[in-house]
């Protein structure tokens, strides 16, 4: 069989691959994280006390930190899709991130005088239901993110899902900071952290499986 005979056998069975459109995807992931947070307000889940909490930096700090957080893993990910892109840089930018948002909780700690013991602060029981949310509500851009993925064509694909991971998780954590009571900055680093943490490291070891070719 000459070459060109088994090069044509070969590509015979090739479909064309319809190419990618970041916008699109962009635009289709913030729908779906917008639709996420109206439904979660929409049915009851902000705490009674929004509007007095508001006026504390705690709750900013959370805002902002996990917001940043879920925007930068988010834009790693979608970037690190394309065969050119990589998502090293920008780990990497999400790891100084969260080191300065730790030394900023460090800071409200400090100035922030408790009398309770170490389980108290950290609340065990309203800890796991945090986790259990977190993970919950970081399912919808996960999965998007993933059929995404598998549908591109990532060089790297155990750090694009942990970047998927990570921006689902840094979001479903910003969604439940509407709900939760705590502003105790020792429950939210731990918890928090906690959630971030397991949901970036089970997409790193699973996804990459789940979206291959």
């Amino acid at each position: 069989m000459s070459t060109d005979n088994l090069i044509e056998r070969l590509a015979g069975d090739l479909k064309p691959v319809r190419p990618r459109a970041p916008v699109l995807e962009a635009g289709l992931l913030a729908l779906v994280c917008a639709i996420e947070l109206v439904g979660f307000l929409a049915i009851g889940m902000a705490r009674p006390d929004l509007a007095e909490a508001v006026r504390q930096p705690v709750l900013w700090w959370k805002f902002g930190a996990l917001g940043l957080l879920a925007l930068l893993g988010f834009a790693t990910a979608l970037r690190s899709f394309s065969p050119q892109g990589s998502a090293r840089a920008g780990l990497t930018a999400i790891l100084a991130l969260a080191v300065v948002s730790l030394i900023l909780g460090w800071a409200f700690d400090t100035t922030n005088r408790q009398t309770a013991d170490l389980l108290t602060r950290l609340d065990p029981p309203d800890g796991l239901n945090c986790l259990a949310w977190v993970l919950g509500l970081s399912l919808p851009p996960l999965m998007l993110l993933g059929m995404l993925m598998r549908r591109a064509a990532a060089t790297d694909p155990q750090r694009s899902a942990a970047a998927v991971g990570l921006g689902s998780a840094a979001w479903a954590a910003l969604v439940f900071v509407f709900a939760c009571p705590h502003d105790d900055p020792l429950y939210v680093v731990f918890w928090y952290a906690l959630a971030c943490s397991a949901i970036g490291l089970a997409t790193y070891l699973i996804l990459p499986r789940l979206t291959r070719w």
